[in-house]
């Protein structure tokens, strides 16, 4: 089954959106993440995906008080990503109400915790970010920010190895722009790593762009920026969903 998952970006408790991950394009979208997350739950969407990118510039999470507000006052299934290191940081996330997290620059800079995350919290919770560009495809970390050396397939397989089941990929080239997904990419990883459940995101335009991307067997797609900016209207996501 193919999903659509909706992202709000959080910055200073306000969602917020930028082009390729860029935080000096930051352009404040609402002051009221939770009533646009209410919009989504009230088509059908059953899942969010929330950015914390305070969290993802400092290392910690900070933005957990609007996580709680979107799970208390919804009955979506809250996907938080954004600084998560440590246990800690994992508990906490679902303490406010996630039901899986998503970590980045913990898996690339610490492995074998991450790793053990996977093991201790178990497969269905813990997904890993693993964003590049496609120029070199090497791992970005730190809400983009900070490249590393470290080779996107070589990361998603060491943790394939080691039971990840949700991977999410975003080409950073181009998140926020709307120049359509990167399908090569997504079909590549698909092909190398055939049980892993990959998440795509960055570039998406339209409907037809999901359509796309579920025919070559990624199995959900997450957006933003093209509803934000009225290129998919909620009458659109909800026409799509009742389709499939």
């Amino acid at each position: 089954m193919f999903e659509i998952i909706p992202s709000i970006w959080l910055i200073n408790g306000k969602c917020v959106r930028l082009e390729r991950g860029d935080f000096a394009t930051e352009e404040v979208i609402s002051n009221n993440p939770l009533a646009i997350a209410q919009e989504f739950e009230s088509i059908g969407l059953k899942r969010l995906h929330l950015v914390d990118l305070d969290g993802a510039r400092r290392g910690e999470p900070k933005n957990y008080h609007i996580l709680e507000a979107i799970t208390g006052y919804t009955d979506l299934k809250v996907d938080f990503t954004g600084g998560i290191t440590t246990d800690g940081d994992v508990i906490k996330s679902f303490e406010f109400g996630a039901k899986s997290v998503t970590i980045s620059s913990a898996a690339a800079n610490y492995p074998e915790r991450f790793a053990q995350f996977i093991l201790s919290y178990g497969r269905e919770k813990i997904n890993l970010a693993a964003d590049t560009n496609p120029a070199d495809n090497k791992i970005k970390i730190r809400g983009w920010l900070k490249k590393t050396s470290i080779d996107l397939f070589d990361h998603i397989e060491f943790f394939y190895d080691r039971g990840l089941k949700y991977l999410k990929c975003s080409d950073v080239s181009r998140d926020g722009v709307m120049e359509g997904p990167n399908l090569e990419l997504y079909q590549k990883i698909i092909e190398r790593f055939p049980t892993i459940h990959l998440a795509a995101s960055g570039g998406i335009r339209g409907i037809d762009d999901f359509k796309r991307m579920r025919d070559i067997g990624v199995k959900s797609a997450v957006f933003g920026r093209a509803y934000y900016e009225g290129k998919i209207t909620l009458k659109d996501l909800e026409n799509f969903i009742q389709e499939a």
